[in-house]
């Protein structure tokens, strides 16, 4: 069976606190894993969440800040220990090629799989799959950093009532799916458009233009909200969200269920980031991520 969920490893902002390990996201998407930013303490975190090495096929890091890369050097060398038998692609702001290569070679160890390296200079497409299109939008934060956006290709629904009304029935149907026409009824005719699913990573940054590219119209956002409102001086000095501003995002893009992490250690308890959320006129569905949660991606409309 195919999954498509969010797996939570961590949410604290620049230090881990008693209740939140650094950063780290794993999207499970059908068969690929993808680990977003991992910050210090990944590899236990995956081992407490039953996430694998080998459930692993790209990694994607925002920027060069401890908090989202310090465990890159200890998940890619359980990746090696684990002698994973598929090739991983490592994307990254290129401005941070040394970091990348430092952490990478960190200590010594035996190199046993194929890890691809892909630094993102610019805005655009990063990766198409049969299954997704990856690409990335530049952020602003004080130092370069990317977000990125998962897109399923649109497919097809088929319409019970249309196909019955052309007499359309069991193998005929499959039929009718890979090859366009059937019997001069084209597949337009007994189906309609199913709009792929979208999923956007967005991490420090200020309000910017690539915020909204990478939210719009996402069935799960992931955003941080560092701050609460009260305190968006800082947030805007330190170039990170409000509660309020990543709210009022989801809102006018148009997400589906708005999921909110990377916390400041100044906030001891999330339920303040809800409230504000809400009042920023939020609807969708919400959660205030904690670490080890599972967030599912919403069903098709």
């Amino acid at each position: 069976m195919s999954v498509r969920e969010l797996v939570v490893l961590g949410t604290a902002s620049q230090v881990p606190t008693r209740q939140r390990n650094h950063n780290g996201y794993v999207l499970r998407w059908d068969g690929e894993g993808i680990l977003f930013d991992p910050g210090e303490g990944t590899q236990r975190q995956m081992l407490r969440a039953g996430v694998a090495a080998h459930d692993l096929h790209r990694i994607c890091v925002t920027h060069f800040h401890g908090d989202h890369s310090l465990g890159l050097a200890g998940v890619i060398q359980r990746i090696n220990l684990d002698r994973v038998e598929h090739e991983i692609t490592a994307h990254y702001p290129a401005s941070g090629q040394r970091y990348f290569e430092r952490l990478r070679h960190a200590t010594a160890y035996r190199e046993t799989v194929a890890l691809t390296e892909a630094p993102v200079a610019e805005d655009g497409v990063l990766a198409t799959t049969g299954a997704y299109t990856l690409d990335a939008h530049r952020l602003s934060h004080p130092v370069e950093s990317f977000g990125y956006r998962l897109v399923e290709p649109d497919g097809r629904r088929m319409l019970p009532g249309r196909l019955a009304e052309h007499g359309i029935r069991g193998a005929d149907v499959g039929r009718l799916q890979r090859e366009g026409s059937l019997g001069g009824v084209p597949l337009e005719a007994v189906s309609e458009v199913r709009r792929g699913q979208r999923f956007a990573f967005v991490m420090d940054t200020r309000l910017c233009e690539g915020v909204y590219a990478l939210a719009d119209g996402c069935d799960l956002l992931v955003i941080e909200s560092t701050f609460l409102d009260e305190d968006e001086q800082l947030a805007v000095d330190h170039g990170h969200l409000t509660a309020g501003q990543a709210a009022r995002v989801a809102r006018e893009a148009g997400v589906r269920h708005l999921v909110l992490t990377h916390f400041s250690q100044r906030y001891p308890e999330p339920e303040e980031f809800e409230r504000q959320a809400r009042a920023a006129g939020f609807e969708g569905e919400l959660t205030v991520a904690h670490d080890l949660l599972r967030v599912p991606v919403p069903k098709r409309v």
